[in-house]
C-alpha cells in the first residue's frame, strides 16, 4: 500500500475522501466500463495502452477503498504524509523569538512558512504563604 499512498487514490476514482462507499463504487464502475481493454478493441494501439493502464489504476485504488479498514489505513497514511510535508518535526521555539501579547497574556510565534502559530500563555500567580509560580501552556494551531 505504500507504492498507493504516493498517488492520490481518491483522485484516480474522480472522488473525495467525504465520499461514501456507495458513491466511490458508482465511480470505479463508471471509471472500469470507460477504460475496460474489450471496450477498447479496434482502438490505436497507444490509446489501448493508456486505457489498460488507467484501468489497472482505477481497479487498485478501488480494491483499497472499498473496504472500510483499509480505506482507514490509507486516510492515515495520508494523513501522516501531510503532516510531515507541512511542519518540520522537532522545531525549536525560543522565547526570545515570540512576542508578547499583553491583552492575552501569552506569548506568540507566528510561522510564515506554514500558516501555523504556537501559543504558550503563561498564569503568574502567589500562593497564600507568597511564593510565586507559573504554569505555561502550549497551543500548537495548524491550518492544513
Amino acid at each position: 500500500m505504500s507504492e498507493a499512498a504516493e498517488k492520490d487514490l481518491y483522485a484516480v476514482l474522480g472522488a473525495s475522501s467525504s465520499d461514501s462507499v456507495h458513491q466511490l463504487k458508482h465511480r470505479y464502475q463508471q471509471l472500469a466500463l470507460q477504460y475496460h481493454p474489450d471496450r477498447l478493441r479496434g482502438e490505436r494501439s497507444l490509446e489501448v495502452e493508456s486505457g489498460v493502464k488507467k484501468f489497472l489504476e482505477v481497479d487498485a485504488a478501488w480494491r483499497i477503498l472499498r473496504d472500510q479498514n483499509t480505506r482507514r489505513q490509507y486516510d492515515l497514511q495520508r494523513r501522516a504524509q501531510e503532516l510531515k510535508q507541512d511542519l518540520p518535526v522537532d522545531s525549536t521555539v525560543y522565547l526570545e523569538d515570540m512576542t508578547w501579547d499583553q491583552g492575552n497574556t501569552m506569548y506568540i510565534k507566528t510561522h510564515m512558512r506554514v500558516c501555523t502559530h504556537i501559543v504558550v500563555a503563561v498564569e503568574e500567580a502567589t500562593s497564600s504563604q507568597g511564593q510565586k509560580w507559573r504554569r505555561k501552556q502550549k497551543e500548537d494551531s495548524r491550518m492544513i
